[in-house]
């Protein structure tokens, strides 16, 4: 590759990046479910800005390339909520999803007091959940998104470990 992926909280300037980045990467979860109108792929480019004015937002930069993306923020109750998560198709599989993650979780736990993190996924989104499986993330309930598609939401305690080892 030549260059090596850096992370760090994206800017004002990254949002068209995330937006054409985000509507990529969540084409195979829409084909998984057949549905099309996912959040990911039907949310505005003024909604991306304005996530990225007012949450931890991260981005992972191949020289000038936004290659992932990661978005999180924290409730009322303390919670860490996480979103998002994507990674370029040409990228996966080399840990960027793990350290999009990781960045975070920690933004979260440091920056913003969070004392546990949740975060949803698809439930037939086998990569994802092998990645937050992994992570120490457990599965908590069900909900089926306004999409109309299935999802497992997950949990874990901020101060659990930041990775477990799978069988």
């Amino acid at each position: 590759m030549g260059k090596s992926v850096t992370i760090s909280a994206a800017t004002a300037q990254d949002v068209e990046q995330i937006f054409r980045l985000q509507y990529l990467c969540f084409q195979s979860e829409a084909e998984l479910y057949g549905n099309y109108r996912i959040e990911p792929l039907v949310q505005s480019l003024d909604s991306v800005r304005d996530e990225v004015g007012a949450d931890l937002v991260f981005v992972a930069r191949l020289g000038d390339e936004v290659v992932g993306s990661v978005r999180g923020f924290t409730d009322a109750d303390g919670t860490g909520r996480i979103g998002k998560l994507c990674v370029h198709p040409r990228l996966r599989k080399h840990g960027l999803g793990t350290r999009l993650l990781r960045a975070a979780e920690s933004a979260l736990t440091d920056g913003r007091a969070a004392t546990r993190f949740r975060l949803h996924t698809g439930e037939r989104s086998e990569g994802s959940l092998r990645l937050y499986r992994k992570a120490g993330y457990a599965r908590v309930g069900n909900t089926t998104g306004g999409d109309g598609v299935r999802m497992v939401l997950l949990e874990k305690d901020a101060d659990a470990p930041a990775f477990v080892a799978s069988a």
